[in-house]
């Protein structure tokens, strides 16, 4: 792929449009990756190949413990950035997460000599990055928030609003867990009890928003 060619993902991603030419010339020559969906990027104990940049798609971080329950930690989607790599890469910290494209995704992989080059190199990149950061450390205290303070059912009620679609969530009790930092069986009982008030209904592997209004109320009860 040339780099004519190539240079058209830096049109696309956010914020990389506008680095100093000499930076823009070196990331062109990179080429983008289509990946499937469910597709392991990282494991616990890898080390930090290189800086990910998404294009298109979703990529999950999650933090498993050592009872064997995950919890989201975050997100990646085009724009965003990834704590644990960026952390890797500087401090030399091994993975202790494990990333999965959540959907079928576009990516560019920044070499961790192209990486740590440009950080020396290009205060535009640089900007890029710690603001990248700053961001999603943010999303991280308001996780943290949400964990520590916020019932079960606030927490619930706001992760089946904001994953619907078409006022249905497809995902699993575990994933749901997973996603609010709780226990599979806790979040069974509660989507019982959301049930039987009428504010869902549920088959397997899907939740249906029946009352979307009083899920909204019980969210943003602890706001």
């Amino acid at each position: 792929m040339t780099a004519a060619v190539s240079r058209n993902w830096l049109a696309t991603a956010r914020q990389l449009d506008r680095l100093d030419p000499r930076a823009t010339e070196r990331l062109a020559e990179l080429a983008p990756t289509d990946i499937p969906k469910g597709t392991t990027l990282f494991r616990p104990g890898d080390a930090a190949k290189g800086f990910l940049v998404v294009l298109e798609g979703r990529v999950e971080v999650y933090l498993t413990g050592p009872s064997g329950r995950d919890i989201l930690l975050y997100a990646v989607e085009p724009g965003g950035s990834c704590v644990q790599t960026t952390l890797g890469l500087l401090g030399g910290e091994d993975y202790t997460g494990e990333a999965v494209t959540a959907l079928p995704s576009r990516v560019v992989l920044i070499p961790r000599s192209l990486f740590l080059s440009l950080m020396d190199s290009s205060p535009a990149f640089r900007t890029f990055v710690f603001g990248a950061f700053a961001g999603r450390m943010q999303d991280m205290m308001h996780l943290l928030e949400r964990v520590a303070f916020q019932r079960i059912e606030s927490r619930l009620a706001r992760a089946l609003l904001e994953r619907a679609v078409d006022g249905s969530v497809e995902a699993t009790h575990q994933e749901l867990a997973a996603l609010i930092g709780s226990a599979r069986e806790v979040v069974s009982r509660r989507l019982e009890v959301f049930a039987r008030e009428g504010w869902v209904s549920t088959v397997r592997g899907s939740v249906s928003l029946t009352d979307p209004d009083t899920l909204r109320r019980l969210a943003a009860a602890a706001d």
